[in-house]
């Protein structure tokens, strides 16, 4: 299994079972099995516990936590490397800023990133991706 972060609307798309969510559910059952963690940095987490928050309320957000301390999922600190990657990538390709901690993850992971968001197309040439639509 490669080395795999996610950015926020691939959790998404399983949280709110949209288009990519059964990709989703494979990645993670994979992943168990394997015994490999999928990357998510804490800011594009921070991103999914609100809109899941702000879509199902305080259920929402507690089924999101106990998601997360029951799968492979491990939200990745930032620190002043990966911040100074983020505003790198979104200078040079006018990310979001959410969008260039998912970017500047999976680049020094050197991860596939798998999103659902096609901003992340300027990004293709440094970063592999896996789209899920």
């Amino acid at each position: 299994m490669k080395t795999t972060v996610l950015d926020a609307s691939a959790m998404l798309a399983l949280f709110f079972d949209e288009p990519g969510a059964e990709k989703m559910e494979h990645l993670f059952q994979a992943a168990s099995e394997a015994d490999r963690p999928v990357f998510i940095s804490a800011v594009n987490w921070a991103e999914v516990l609100y809109k899941t928050e702000r879509k199902h309320g305080k259920a929402g957000l507690e089924t999101a936590r106990q998601f997360e301390r029951t799968t492979p999922l491990e939200a990745v600190p930032v620190d002043r490397e990966l911040a100074e990657a983020a505003a790198l990538l979104k200078n040079k390709h006018g990310l979001g800023l959410a969008d260039a901690f998912a970017a500047a993850l999976a680049k020094h992971k050197k991860a596939e990133l798998v999103t659902a968001d096609h901003e992340f197309k300027a990004v293709e040439k440094e970063v592999k991706i896996h789209w899920l639509k």
